[in-house]
């Protein structure tokens, strides 16, 4: 009998979503792949840069995800940016459509990981931000930093 590890791995994050929109919420998704590609995520060769998520005929589908083909996978690879379906349940697939109906919101990829040797993916709802959402993010993170250097400061003393 072998032991899994439980700790999750982080395979591919998309940094660029947390600045560009606002995150309601997420949850955990299993995504449908083949050989190759696995090997090719765990080897660290995806990009969730511009990926996200639709849904179609109450399945949802991953477009736009980058996974480079496996070097030694010859005649098994599969095109790198093809539709790929995430495995949710139904009440969760009908939860997200919902929200997605409404104005704004869309379905942005935040993470790949790996959970009991699974590849998963962390899904989020989320809003776009505007341009001045985006100063002010940049503002008060900046406002943040020397409030923390300030207080480093004066704990030295």
């Amino acid at each position: 009998m072998t032991n899994k590890k439980s700790s999750n791995k982080t395979l591919a994050e998309n940094r660029k979503a947390r600045h560009d929109y606002f995150i309601e919420e997420s949850m955990e998704a299993g995504i449908e792949l083949v050989g190759t590609e696995v090997k090719s995520i765990r080897a660290g060769k995806c990009n969730l840069k511009d990926s996200y998520a639709e849904i179609r005929n109450g399945e949802i589908f991953i477009c736009n995800m980058h996974i480079s083909p496996y070097e030694q996978g010859n005649i098994f690879n599969k095109d790198p940016l093809r539709n790929r379906k995430l495995l949710l349940h139904k009440n969760e697939i009908i939860k997200l459509q919902q929200y997605t109906a409404q104005q704004g919101y869309t379905l942005v990829p935040m993470s790949l990981y790996l959970k009991y040797g699974r590849v998963k993916v962390n899904l989020a709802v989320a809003k776009g931000k505007k341009n001045y959402d985006k100063r002010n993010t940049m503002l008060e993170r900046a406002a943040k930093r020397d409030i923390d250097r300030q207080m480093k400061e004066r704990s030295k003393y």
